[in-house]
């Protein structure tokens, strides 16, 4: 099982996420959970044609950290 950081981000009308690691590897769902299910989805399928490619799938380098500022 690989674990690939991605980002989240609200929209005017949904949700949309990416993954900095998988180039071109985006989602959309209305809410948080299924924006989540549909970029696991993504990722797959983005490896597999990767794959399907000769490819080499790159390994997992983003990092996440929520930092807190004073506002």
């Amino acid at each position: 099982m690989i674990e690939y950081a991605v980002v989240i981000e609200r929209s005017p009308n949904n949700y949309g996420a990416w993954v900095p690691d998988l180039d071109g590897c985006v989602s959309t769902g209305k809410t948080v959970e299924e924006v989540k299910a549909n970029i696991a989805e993504a990722i797959e399928m983005h490896i597999e044609v990767m794959r399907e490619h000769g490819e080499a799938v790159p390994p997992p380098t983003a990092q996440v950290a929520v930092v807190q500022v004073a506002s």
